[in-house]
């Protein structure tokens, strides 16, 4: 049985948002929210924008061009242990 959803206020650029989420997500949602907002108040000192909106759209694409970074770490890490146990089974059909 899943676990039942619980109603978290989470506040993103000076918004509240009610959401409901798994009890074992919470702690990860919470980091979430404090590295989004942490980064709203960097870009906010670093650039000037019209107003908050502006700030939440920085932090999206910083947000997902790190994850896509992430992922592409992880396929070119993946690709190269799959070449490397490759050179080892070779080696070991040699030896």
């Amino acid at each position: 049985m899943s676990e039942p959803l619980i109603p978290v206020n989470i506040v993103i650029g000076d918004r509240t948002y009610r959401i409901k989420i798994r009890p074992s997500d919470e702690e990860a949602v919470r980091n979430s929210m404090k590295r989004i907002n942490d980064k709203v108040i960097e870009f906010k000192t670093q650039f000037s924008a019209k107003d908050m909106q502006d700030y939440i759209a920085m932090v999206l694409v910083w947000y997902a061009t790190e994850q896509s970074s992430k992922t592409q770490n992880t396929i070119e890490y993946q690709s190269v242990i799959d070449k490397l146990q490759q050179i080892e089974s070779m080696i070991d059909k040699m030896a």
